[in-house]
């Protein structure tokens, strides 16, 4: 359905602070992950039929992160693995089977501006404020590789499929937008770097393995651009761009199953735009007039079914994605379901580190209650001291006295 909601219509409202991201489980399709400035994740679980009243209550919420979290992103091939990036500089790896962090990637040194993983979730590519570009072995926390991108300031990264390939957008030296391709194994110099033009807004890019297409849509912009990722030289092979007056704040895509293939639609965003306060679809679509199946043009993809547990991949197992045909169109097949573990620990321990000791406040008011707080608490203790003064005065004036006392004498 299409068209306007109601102002108040149902929404998800549990989180105290704004949220900063948001991601639908590739596995079980009414499972979202959230993160806000509140230094919370959580997960929600969307009732068969949609909301029927605004939210509040989350099935699972997870506390490890001493800032707000700006980034969620759950692993590729295994169910119920999930990393958060936090501004405490950390990313958080949850299992959610227990509902608790189990690993902690501490080599960052500023802020986690983007992370992507490889097709089968081994390897994890993050670009930083610290303007470095590093690759990742999650369970380890090991640094693969790292790349210094002083010419070129790295905002976005994404892998390309199974090429073995990073593609990056960020800026040049002279402010100018461009992207930059980069071997997988080899980081110290970039394959390619193109610029695309001279205005501010961040690049977003997406890539489509079965296509090989990459699309690149600019914060603020009103225009998609789309490439062709070749093996060899050149690399990149512009090919054409959606173009559209309303700018666009954000950008959403629908999964491969949820596109109509009898109409050759090979690729379909949401495209948020603030302006006019609405969602727009817009639908690639290769132009055959065949009405039969595609078979060139929609590959088998990465279905809905889960390669790993967390266990298999905790303990080191690899494996890649189950795939899935789209020729019959899709058909709920996943049994999986969300079911939210049961926990009375009070103490989230990775690393041998208390995440949660001493934790700062999470919103304004709870910042505001413990300055209070802490304000009567030190007027409490600087009238503790001052009597302790008088008292101390007192005790040696009255020793004074009896040392000058005649009895002494």
């Amino acid at each position: 359905q299409t068209g306007r909601i109601e102002p108040n219509y149902p929404k998800i409202c549990g989180h105290q602070g704004n949220v900063l991201d948001i991601k639908w489980n590739p596995f079980i399709e009414n499972i979202i992950a959230s993160c806000s400035e509140d230094t919370s994740v959580r997960i929600w679980e969307i009732p068969e039929g949609g909301l029927k009243r605004n939210m509040t209550e989350a099935v699972l919420e997870l506390y490890g992160h001493s800032r707000r979290v700006g980034l969620v992103e759950w692993h590729p091939t295994t169910n119920n693995i999930l990393f958060s990036a936090g501004y405490d500089y950390k990313v958080l790896i949850w299992n959610l089977d227990i509902g608790e962090p189990v690993k902690m990637i501490d080599c960052h040194t500023d802020v986690i501006l983007c992370m992507s993983f490889n097709t089968d979730g081994s390897l994890l590519a993050t670009t930083c404020k610290d303007k470095k570009l590093r690759v990742v072995e999650p369970r380890s926390g090991r640094v693969l590789q790292e790349a210094s991108c002083k010419n070129h300031r790295v905002n976005r990264v994404v892998f390309l499929g199974s090429t073995k390939r990073l593609l990056t957008t960020g800026v040049s030296r002279w402010n100018t937008r461009q992207i930059a391709l980069w071997d997988q194994e080899d980081l110290s110099m970039p394959l390619i770097e193109e610029e695309i033009d001279g205005l501010s807004g961040l690049l977003f890019p997406f890539y489509d393995a079965d296509t090989h297409m990459l699309y690149l849509a600019g914060k603020g912009d009103g225009n998609i651009r789309y490439y062709e990722i070749g093996s060899e030289k050149p690399y990149l092979s512009y090919l054409m761009e959606f173009r559209s007056p309303a700018p666009q704040k954000g950008l959403g895509v629908m999964p491969k199953h949820g596109l109509d293939v009898s109409a050759c639609e090979v690729f379909r965003f949401y495209k948020l735009v603030t302006l006019k306060g609405l969602i727009e679809p817009i639908s690639m679509i290769v132009p055959r007039r065949s009405e039969t199946y595609q078979e060139d043009i929609y590959p088998m993809t990465p279905g809905t079914e889960p390669a790993l547990t967390p266990d298999e991949w905790l303990s080191g197992m690899n494996r890649d994605p189950i795939l899935m045909s789209l020729k019959e169109g899709y058909k709920k097949t996943s049994k999986i379901v969300f079911k939210a573990p049961v926990r009375e620990k009070k103490s989230v321990v990775v690393n041998g580190i208390d995440l949660l000791e001493n934790v700062p406040p999470r919103t304004e008011n709870e910042l505001l209650r413990m300055f209070f707080r802490q304000q009567d608490e030190i007027r409490r203790l600087k009238d503790e001291l001052s009597q302790k003064d008088i008292r101390i005065r007192q005790l040696q004036l009255e020793l004074k006295n009896l040392r000058n006392s005649p009895k002494n004498n």
